[in-house]
C-alpha cells in the first residue's frame, strides 16, 4: 500500500488536495489525530487498500502533532511508499482566504486575532514543513492549478522513487518558495523588446530560434545542465524524493520558459516519466502520462 499524508496550514488547500487524490483512486480520510493513524492502517478494510491518503492538521490538537515524527517513522518501516506533503501559503494570503470564506481559524480560541492565530499555527507546524518530502506553496495557486499540480506530480500510477520538476516563473510575480534550486536567467537577451516576439512565449518556434542564436543562452543552459547532471548523478544519494528546479526571468513567459523546456526535454530522455514540467505564469503542466 502507498500512503500519502497531506498536512499543512489551514486555508492552504488541504481539502482540495484530498479531493484530487480521491478522484485519482485514493481512499481519503481527513482530520485524523496522529494517535489513530497506525490503528487505522492495521484494520483489514484499510490494510487491503492499494492507495490511502490521510489529512492531518492543527485540528487534531497540539499533543497529536508532537507524536507525528515517531508515528511516521514506524509507518514507513511497514509501508516504505509513505509520502508526507506539506501545503502552506504566505500569511497575508491565508488571512485573505479566511476573510473571504468567513470561517473561523482552528486556533482563534487561543489567539483572538486572526493574524496571531496564523502565526501560531505556522510555528507549531514548522517541524512538519522541515520533514516533508514535498512542500507546496499555494500562495499563487488556485484550486484548479493545485489539482493539476498534484496530478502531474503524483499521477495515477504508483508513486515513483524520485520525481523531478522543472518550473518556469516570473520574478515580477514573486519567486516560488518551494524550490530546491532557483536559477535566474534575467541576464540573457530578452525577446520581449522585439515587438513581433513580445506576444509569444518560450514554447513558440520564433522565440526558440531567436534565443538559440545567442551564444550566452547556450552557455548558460549548458552550465545549468552540467550542474544538475553532476548533482543528480545518484538521486538516492541526494536524499530527495521530490526535486523542484525553478528558472526565473522577468515576466516568466520567454527566457525562463525556453530554458525550462530545454532542460525538461534533456532530462526526460535520460530519466523518463519521473521528469515533469510546469510553466507557472502560463498555467501549463506537462500532461499526465
Amino acid at each position: 500500500m502507498q500512503i500519502v499524508i497531506i498536512s499543512g496550514m489551514s486555508g492552504a488547500g488541504k481539502s482540495y488536495a484530498l479531493q484530487t487524490l480521491e478522484d485519482t483512486g485514493y481512499y481519503c480520510i481527513d482530520n485524523l489525530p496522529s494517535q489513530l493513524i497506525e490503528a487505522l492502517i492495521q484494520t483489514p478494510q484499510i490494510a487491503n487498500l492499494e492507495r490511502l491518503a490521510i489529512g492531518i492538521d492543527i485540528r487534531g490538537g497540539k499533543a497529536s502533532l508532537k507524536e507525528i515524527p515517531e508515528t511516521l517513522a514506524r509507518i514507513r518501516q511497514l509501508y516504505p511508499k509513505t509520502h508526507l506533503i506539506y501545503l502552506y501559503a504566505q500569511q497575508d494570503v491565508i488571512q485573505k482566504r479566511y476573510n473571504e470564506t468567513r470561517r473561523s481559524h482552528p486556533l482563534i480560541h487561543e489567539e483572538k486575532e486572526l493574524t496571531k492565530a496564523i502565526e501560531l499555527e505556522e510555528k507549531l507546524l514548522g517541524f512538519l514543513a522541515q520533514q516533508a518530502d514535498w512542500r507546496v506553496d499555494t500562495s499563487q495557486t488556485n484550486v484548479y492549478e493545485l489539482g493539476l499540480l498534484l496530478r502531474a506530480r503524483l499521477g495515477e500510477t504508483p508513486l515513483p522513487n524520485f520525481s523531478l520538476m522543472f518550473q518556469s516563473f516570473g520574478y515580477k510575480h514573486e519567486a516560488p518558495s518551494d524550490s530546491d534550486f532557483v536559477f535566474d536567467v534575467r541576464c540573457l537577451p530578452n525577446p520581449y523588446w522585439i515587438p513581433e516576439l513580445r506576444a509569444l512565449t518560450g514554447r513558440d518556434s520564433a522565440i526558440i530560434d531567436w534565443l538559440q542564436q545567442h551564444p550566452r543562452v547556450q552557455q548558460l543552459y549548458q552550465g545549468m545542465r552540467d550542474f544538475l547532471e553532476l548533482w543528480m548523478a545518484d538521486p538516492e544519494a541526494c536524499q530527495r524524493t521530490y526535486l523542484t528546479v525553478s528558472i526565473g526571468c522577468t515576466g516568466g513567459r520567454h527566457r525562463s520558459v525556453y530554458i525550462a523546456e530545454t532542460l525538461y526535454q534533456h532530462f526526460r530522455q535520460k530519466l523518463g516519466a519521473c521528469v515533469l514540467l510546469r510553466h507557472r505564469e502560463l498555467n501549463y503542466f506537462t500532461p499526465y502520462q
